[in-house]
């Protein structure tokens, strides 16, 4: 495995990807529903085919898992695998909203090594892999320092803090939603915000590429409860997510902790 000449790869076939998500972004597409509140649209299918083909085509060997492809479980078998995402955000992505993002994510040993996510109307492009930083348009990248959670910068469902149930009440925040958690959590991780959370189930393909990035950036993610990721189980499925620069995830976490999700 050669972690540079990967991150290349990536990187071309994002951008490719990106021209092709603008030349949809803002006009009239095919939209369906593949479950309840779960559209697609020809873009993400489009995206998916084009990165699968230029992908597969470099490394034949590695395994593939995408949201809009069906998984037939032969990654488990692969040492390597790609996960992707063509479009995080796509209810954003329909509604001409830039907080979509494409995700390309790399496993080694079911660990992500290396990740692009790229949100073609913006122009942000955020990248990393192990043991080289993170970089967003090719500048180094770090989270935010910030200690405490009264005044911060969060992203998440302003509805859910605000929510009675709390034990004790979330003090003043700046919280605002985008719908791509692969962008939230590259957000974090450039500092541009202090901390997201999602107390909902999120896939692999969600979180791996931007992990990465979380990760070499020098912020932290886990499951609400503290865990780990496991990533390429056989339901490629995470419990929750929060993201947040190393003194203030502990905060979140200890908030959070005790919620109990089914």
């Amino acid at each position: 495995m050669n972690l540079a000449a990967d991150l290349a790869l990536a990187l071309e076939a994002a951008t490719e990807a990106g021209a092709v998500a603008m030349r949809y972004f803002g006009t009239q597409m095919d939209v369906r529903d593949k479950s309840p509140n779960n559209p697609v649209s020809d873009a993400d299918l489009a995206i998916d085919a084009l990165l699968k083909e230029r992908l597969l085509a470099k490394r034949p060997d590695y395994g593939w898992l995408s949201e809009e492809t069906v998984d037939d479980q032969s990654r488990q078998s692969a040492r390597f695998c790609w996960v992707v995402d063509p479009i995080d955000g796509t209810r954003a992505f329909i509604k001409a909203k830039p907080h979509f993002t494409i995700c390309i994510g790399l496993l080694a040993d079911s660990q992500p090594v290396l990740g692009v996510v790229f949100n073609p109307a913006t122009g942000e492009m955020f990248d990393a892999f192990q043991g080289g930083g993170a970089r967003l348009n090719g500048v180094v990248i770090q989270p935010s320092k910030v200690d405490q959670l009264e005044g911060c910068a969060m992203l998440g469902d302003p509805g859910m803090f605000r929510h009675p149930a709390w034990p004790t009440p979330w003090p003043e925040m700046d919280v605002v939603s985008r719908n791509s958690i692969a962008y939230r959590m590259c957000l974090v991780a450039a500092g541009h915000y202090d901390g997201a959370i999602a107390l909902s189930a999120k896939s692999d393909w969600d979180l791996a590429a931007a992990h990465v990035i979380v990760d070499e950036a020098g912020a932290l993610a886990t499951t609400h409860e503290g865990a780990a990721f496991v990533y390429n189980q056989l339901v490629p499925l995470q419990k929750s997510l929060v993201v947040a620069g190393k003194p203030l995830h502990p905060l979140l976490i200890e908030r959070v902790h005790h919620v109990k999700l089914s």
